[in-house]
Formats: structure tokens, sequence, C-alpha cells
């Protein structure tokens, strides 16, 4: 379902839509109304009503008001103390237009509700006196007419009662002192019924210096006056004050204001009524009365804020607890098109700021941010905190305004703009650039951050917030999850704390980190951490003789060993590809053959590890940026780096957390397994490599590549007598050759790269005891004398000893040296010898001999089954090759087929369609014949 953008419901004010609106008319000037000077939508009290909201603060105000000027009650002062920008201007206006009304009432919207809950068909015009504290001056008089007014009582005297209630206190003005409690009565009474407003009254009365005479009297004096004034409203009951006192520091203004409020608010105490403030939901409909002309139809609303309210519930914990009660999709109702992330964000946040004005300040920044949005067709389904277009001059600069200096700079760099860095991931990632997701989500950090101070203990916006500020229905939460991973890695300016993100004047630690980064030296810094690092991985538990790790030729050794060499080439030796000009193959081939200037000889005790050729440029970025964390960690240490708290546990956090990772990547990156082999063309040996990757996510590194070198059979940990044996006579046991030294073969498959490489000798020397248990593999000598074999054994158990002297003996030069060497058996002849004895052969007669098997009994098949263990089958199976199969495999003239029957059967769910598959595509690959499941 495809949800409709706010531009296509909701229609702005024509002057919005054109931008032709004044941002000083959005503040409200009660002298330029009283005067009749001010704008229409001021100064026509239709008009103005039509435009505003009545809050329930404002409506149980007014119906005060309404009650004290019919004499029904009421409250005789009303104080209106709120934050800057709370409305108390926008106040005094309302209660000003109803008193001094020129329309029925019936003609103002929202007033004849109040008068029916009051009780009152018709409400008595009343006399109005404005009294503006910047308006008026200590030191200057006001002319009216023939008349000189010097003080605040003398100009309130003649605003309700004219030349006859001046007179009352005239001799008061012009003295500069305070009139009496009965002279303000009579005049109130005068003027009955009537309304005072006196606006700015700090403004005016700070100005005072004490102990100093002005025209308009002293600081005690317009105190008194005060004081007087509000016991006197007592006694009249259809008078009334309004006065609008200060809550911020800036409008307070100094020593000596704070001192006027503190003596203001101590007699405004006895009789005040306090106006209750604005709440953040009136707001909503503050704003939209002024901002939009419609918001267009219900249903259409409805379906809008309906799909929000979905999202956020199906989204769970990843959007704040308060989007996931009904009452949030009402106040998506009551907002609209705004959504109230943006609202919470400036009332809660912005307006703790000394120069934002709460409604007055919203209402100008959002005009300009609707104007913006409508010319440039914006598309969002809501006014959102990520909609708000930062690029724009006149929304980044009123965006600014409130803030100290330094934010211009930081906004087009890291928050918005064609050369900021959200901009460049967007445009280079799909995902992110479909939905603008870079950018929506540093907008909504900024509105959320911005206002915050170094001094806050819980700084900047949670990331449930980023998402409830960005994310619209029919878009995937991941993408803005992710989008604020790579923000945190990328930019300067933008903070991170476990689940917070917020933006600062001051760069973070990373700009630091990546200023020592690009100082960092391959040669010098990262080789020499990558080496440490690398070693580190392998721990000492392994079979190798030795890991030499980035070595030269020259330092690694030319010997046979207790086993074989892993040679780990240095990162710009990396393995990109299995062709013959691979950077890691040319490496290794230099020390395969060559140690330092002299030729190897024992090129087959070599193994090497290489590099990814695509993660090895990551793996050295990630080496750049630990030692720029460590390098900050130190300088923290040793007190050369003066940091606050927060950015010391960061660094520390940092440097920590990209150590992990470098561990990680390093066994990402090392994952080439390069074994050389050798084949022989045109009878010469040709160098080949054989490839292999190691897992990553294996336990141990060093055990997966053992396993790996013996799945692949590039390293023998057990030998069968048989391959020996066959092994002698491809390359021994020819042209005549009966028998080789025994070491000579071993140390044979130390040097060259077409024999087998063996783990240590001990598995050369097992294969030579397990083949002469019997005469079908070769016989052993300890050496040799002329034509005699000393220590010979053949077909017998012998613990041999390899050394220069031992020998492998041909299977059958072995056999027939046995049978030399058997004991002549003789029988004593007594015959006329002289004494002597002579031995005699022993003729064994034909009848006696032994039977020569008949060609009926010679058998020419043979068949056989048995049933494994799964569990060792593996093992199992290698005993029968060895015992049984190679009984037959040695033998000229005979056939040998061995068939692998596997039949499984699941006893519980069966199998999921994950193993099917993996199971059918290892038999596909293994060539088996057939390879089927069965219901």
């Amino acid at each position: 379902m495809t949800i409709k953008p706010w531009r296509e419901i909701a229609k702005p004010h024509k002057d919005v839509l054109e931008g032709t609106f004044k941002q000083s008319e959005f503040a409200a000037d009660i002298s330029l109304v009283a005067s009749g000077k001010a704008p229409a939508e001021y100064q026509d009290a239709e008009k103005f009503f039509a435009r505003t909201f009545i809050t329930e603060g404002m409506r149980l105000l007014l119906t005060s008001v309404v009650q004290r000027l019919s004499g029904l009650g009421g409250d005789p002062v009303i104080q209106l103390q709120t934050a800057f920008g709370g409305g108390k201007t926008h106040t005094m206006l309302t209660v000003f237009h109803l008193a001094t009304r020129k329309v029925d009432t019936r003609n103002l919207m929202g007033i004849p509700p109040i008068l029916d809950a009051a009780g009152i068909a018709e409400l008595p015009s009343a006399r109005v006196a404005v009294l503006d504290g910047i308006k008026l001056s200590p030191s200057q008089a006001l002319q009216h007419d023939d008349l000189q007014v010097n003080t605040l009582w003398g100009e309130l005297a003649w605003q309700l009662a004219g030349q006859a209630g001046f007179e009352l206190v005239q001799q008061a003005d012009i003295d500069g002192t305070s009139p009496g409690k009965e002279v303000l009565i009579n005049l109130l009474k005068q003027a009955a019924p009537c309304v005072i407003l006196i606006d700015e009254l700090v403004a005016f009365i700070r100005q005072f210096e004490p102990g100093h005479q002005y025209l308009a009297g002293t600081f005690d004096s317009n105190i008194s006056f005060i004081q007087a004034l509000t016991e006197a409203l007592k006694a009249v009951p259809n008078a009334l004050l309004l006065a609008s006192l200060p809550e911020s520091d800036l409008e307070v203004g100094g020593t000596n204001g704070q001192r006027t409020l503190n003596s203001l608010e101590k007699y405004f105490a006895r009789v005040e009524s306090v106006w209750k403030p604005v709440a953040t939901e009136e707001a909503f409909e503050i704003v939209r009365r002024r901002l939009f002309d419609s918001v267009g139809d219900t249903a259409e609303l409805d379906a809008v804020c309906k799909q929000f309210a979905e999202l956020y519930r199906q989204g769970g914990n990843k959007f704040p607890p308060e989007t996931q009660n009904h009452h949030y999709e009402e106040r998506l109702r009551q907002s609209y098109p705004i959504h109230p992330e943006i609202f919470d964000r400036l009332y809660e946040d912005w307006s703790t700021l000394d120069k934002f004005q709460r409604t007055r300040g919203v209402l100008q920044y959002m005009a300009i941010v609707i104007h913006r949005l409508w010319n440039s067709e914006n598309r969002d389904a809501l006014i959102m905190p990520g909609s708000i277009p930062l690029d724009d001059s006149n929304v980044r600069n009123k965006s600014i305004h409130y803030l100290p200096q330094g934010w211009e700079p930081i906004i087009e760099k890291e928050i918005d703009g064609s050369r900021s860095e959200p901009f460049d991931i967007d445009g280079k990632d799909t995902r992110f650039g479909s939905v603008q997701a870079a950018i929506r989500s540093t907008r909504t950090i900024f509105l959320g951050s911005a206002p915050s101070t170094s001094d806050q203990m819980i700084r900047g916006v949670k990331a449930d917030h980023v998402l409830l500020g960005t994310v619209q229905p029919g878009q995937t939460l991941s993408v803005f999850e992710d989008v604020l991973k790579r923000l945190r890695d990328r930019l300067h300016y933008l903070y991170a704390e476990e689940d917070r993100f917020w933006f600062d004047t001051k760069p973070n630690l990373r700009r630091e980190m990546e200023s020592r980064k690009q100082k960092m030296s391959d040669k010098e810094d990262v080789q020499p951490l990558l080496k440490d690092h690398v070693r580190r991985v392998f721990g000492s538990n392994h079979s190798f003789a030795g890991i030499h790790v980035f070595t030269p030729s020259v330092d690694v050794p030319d010997d046979y060993g207790v086993g074989p060499r892993l040679v780990v080439l240095p990162l710009n030796q990396a393995c990109y590809s299995k062709d013959a000009n691979n950077q890691a193959f040319t490496a290794a081939e230099q020390i395969l053959r060559y140690r330092g200037d002299q030729p190897r000889q024992k090129q087959n005790r070599l193994i090497f590890l290489a590099a990814d050729f695509d993660v090895a440029d990551r793996l050295r970025d990630q080496a750049k940026t630990y030692l720029a964390w460590q390098s900050i960690v130190a300088d923290i240490n040793s007190e050369k780096l003066n940091l606050d708290m927060f950015q010391v546990k960061q660094a520390k956090k940092y440097k920590e957390a990209t150590e992990k990772s470098l561990q990680q990547m390093i066994r990402e990156t090392y994952k080439w397994l390069i074994c050389p082999m050798e084949d022989f063309v045109s009878g010469k040996p040709q160098l080949k490599w054989e490839v292999v990757s190691v897992s990553s996510t294996a336990p141990a590194l060093i055990q997966e590549i053992e396993s790996r070198l013996k799945e692949e059979e590039w390293l023998i940990f057990e030998w069968s007598p048989i391959h020996l044996m066959n092994l002698l006579q491809r390359w021994y046991f020819k042209d005549g050759i009966t028998e080789i030294s025994a070491l000579k073969v071993w140390q044979d498959c130390c040097h060259y790269l077409y024999l087998p490489r063996l783990i240590r000798d001990d598995v050369f020397k097992n294969a030579i005891n397990l083949g002469l248990h019997s005469q079908d593999f070769f016989g052993f000598a300890s050496g040799k004398s002329g034509d005699k074999y000393l220590g010979f054994v053949f077909d017998e158990n012998a613990s041999i000893i390899l050394d220069e002297l031992s020998l492998l003996i041909d299977c059958d030069a072995a056999a027939a040296y046995k049978e030399s060497i058997k004991p002549i058996l003789s029988i004593p002849d007594t015959g006329n010898l002289g004494g002597r004895v002579r031995e005699t052969p022993v003729v064994i007669p034909p009848a006696e001999r032994p039977e020569t098997p008949s060609a009926s009994s010679v058998k020419k098949q043979f068949y056989g089954t048995i049933n494994l263990d799964p569990v060792k089958a593996k093992m199992d199976f290698a005993m029968i090759v060895d015992e049984v199969v190679a009984q037959f495999t040695s033998k000229l003239g005979v056939e040998v087929k061995i068939s692998v029957e596997i039949q499984t059967t699941s006893t519980r769910d069966g199998f999921d369609e994950a193993m099917q598959r993996s199971v059918k595509e290892n038999c596909n690959v293994l060539k088996f014949n057939n390879a089927e499941f069965e219901d």
C-alpha cells in the first residue's frame, strides 16, 4: 500500500507557500495593536481569533476574565510567567480583543463556549489600559494633548479615565511618588469594568538604579505602586490586571533585573493566579493553524497516521516505548502533517536555548522549513526531523542563529549538502541512497543534539529516536541502523556513546585519530605491528619446526628439522589469484629456491601462508587505526593529551575495540595456504603451486592449517608401507639397483618437491617398521659388509635405526637373500673318512614332498564385506586399505574394484532441505554413481 505525501493532502497558508511572511509578524506587539498599527491578522479581532487556538491554559484564563468583567468572581490579578516565547503577549492580545471588541462575541471563534460555560449571556465591553515596559522610559515623559505624563501610574490613569483619571494621580505623577491605595481604588471604580495589561514590566523597572531619582520616580516608588495597585484591584470586583513576568535569564537581564523580578514576584504572589503554559500537544494546533490553511481530508490523514503507527508497532523496541500505544497514533493526527518528534525536539530541547522563543520560535522555524520543502517538491509522508533541509541557506541560517558559533562548517561538511560526508555515503551505496538514509539520519541527530551542552550528564539523541525521525512506512529499518554505524566511523564531529548520538562543535577523537593515522608508515609502524599480532595468532602448540612471520629468505633455516616450516608472507605479497604471475607465488619461490644468496636444499620442508589481496588494504588500514588509538591512549596516560573524562573513556574503548577487530581481520586476511609441488614435463621437473583457503571462523588457525594440509595430503602424518615401496620402485630400484640408503630416501623427501612431504622422520621410520612385518614390501639392513647384509630384517618385527649405513632392500632381492642364508640341514656320515664326519644333504623322496597346489584349488577372485562404525569410519577404512587392499594392488595382473555403500535412516525429524542439498552437492563433486534421499 502506497503512502500519500503530505503535500498532496495538506495545504500551507499563502504567505508560507510564497515565502512572503515576515518573521516580525510572528512577534505580536501589544502596543501596535493598542495604537491600531498592527498587521490585520493581529489588529482584526475576527481574524485574530480565527488563527488562535484556545489552549486549556488560555480557556481557564479567559473564563476568569469574563467572570471578573461581569462581576461574577474571577481573579483580580493574573501573572503570566513562562519561558521566552511562551505565548504571554499573545494571551494579552486575546484579552485585549475580547474586552475591546467591536463585533459580537459570536463572531470570535472559540469564545461562545467559554461564555456559555461561565453562564454569561452578554459580556460587557471594558476599558483597557496597555502599559508596555519596552515603550516607556524612566527619564522621558509622554505627551497627551497638553498634558505631560511622567510615571507608570500617570499613564495608567490617562488610559483608563482620560483627563479626569489623570487628575487623581497628577501630583503623584509630578513628584514621582506612588499614589495611595485609596486613590487607585477610586480610579479603578471610575473606569470599571476595566482591564490593565502590563507587558515587559521587569524591563521597565530594572532601569531604575537604587537611590536615583528619575522623572518616572524611583525604584522603590514603582515597586510601591505595583503593591498598591494589586491591593486596590481586590476592592473593585469588575477590574483586573494581567502582567507578564519573564522566566528566562535572558529576559530578566542582569543583577538589577533579577532584583526587580524578585520584588515583583513577592507582591504579585499575594493575589496572583498563575497562567497555565501551553502543552506540547496544544502547540501542535497553534502551529498548524498559523502555518496551514488546511490539513486535508480526514480519511487521507488517518490513513497516513495508521501506517506510521503500524510501522512503530511492528518495529517494537527499535522505536521509543511511547510509540507502542494508541495515544501516539492520536498525537500523529494532532500534529499532522508535522511529525510529533519535531515538536518534541523543538519544545523540549531547543526551548532551553536563551534566544529560542517557544511558540514564536517554532512558528518562525517551521514556516521557513515548510516553504523550502514545498518548493523543492518534497515527497515525504510527514514533515520529519529527517526532512529538514539544512542544505538550504535560509533553513541553515535559522537553525544556527540560536546556537553558538562554529556550526555552519559542520553542517556543510558532516550533516547536509552536496559536499557533505552523508551525501557521499548515500551516493556510493544504493541501499542508503535510495532512501537518503545518511542525510536523513544526520539531520535528525542534529535536531536532537545541537541544543545540548558539554556539561550535560546525558547528551544526544537515542538511536530509537533517530529511527523515529527518519524511517517511513515501506522502508527497511536495518538500512538506517547500518548507516548509523557508517556515520559513526566516518564523521569527525559526531559523537557516539552506547546507543546515543550527538554532534558537537568540538571535533571528536576520530579526527585526532585520522590525523595520526595519516602519519603511520607501512614499513616502520604497520609491518612490526602486524608481525607481532600475526605471530600471536598461531600460538605455540603446533607440529611445525618453525613459523616464520615476514621473515627474509636468509633467516628461514634450511634444515631437516623436527617438522616442516610455515612461512607467512608479508602483506604486500598477497595472493589474489592462482595465476602464475601471483605476487605471493613470486615471493614464495624466491624463499623456496634460495636462502639468501645460496641455493636452498631442503625445499620440500616449506609451506607458505599468504594474505588475501582483496582484504589486505583493509587490514593495513585497520592496523593504522589501532596504532593511532594506541598512541592517543599512551599520550593520555603520560598526560601529554588533555581530554575530558568522556573522551578518555572513549579513547580506551576504541583502542580495545580496534585491537579486537584487528585480530579478527588478521584471520580473515591470512587465508591462503600455498604448497609448492613439482610435476615432470618432458623429463624435467616443473614447479606448480597448489592453493587452498583456510576457514577464518575455525577456533584455532594453526589447527585449521594442519587439518587442511592433512586433507589435501600436502603433509603426511601417517604413511603406508605400500606407498614407500611404490616410491622405492619408481625412483630407486631400477636399472639393476636393489638397495638404497634409507637415510638418503628420507633426505630426498625433504629435498625434492615431487616426493611426498612427511611431517617428521618418525612417519618414515614407522612406514619401514610396518613394511618389515611381511615379505610384501622391502627388506632392511643396518649395514653391509661385502655381500653380507648386517642386521638384516625381512618378515619380522624389528626396531630400526635410521643412519648413513641403514639400507632399504628391494622385496625380491630381500627374499632371495633370506633364502640364501637359510642353514643347510645335514646328517652325519660315518663312512671311511678317517674318523671325520661328512655332511650329506638330505634328499626328500618325491612321495614325501609337499604337494604343489592343483589347478582346481587355485582361487582367482576375492569378495569381502564389512560394517564400519560411522564415527571411526575414516580411520577404519584407511586400515582396510593398508592391510587388505594393498595385498592385491601390490601384485601384477590383479584388478581391484572397491565400492562404498552408505545407508542412513533418520529416527526423528528427517533430513531438512539444507542437509539434503549439501549432501547431494558433495556426492556430485565426489562422482557418486547414485545418491538419493527417500521418504
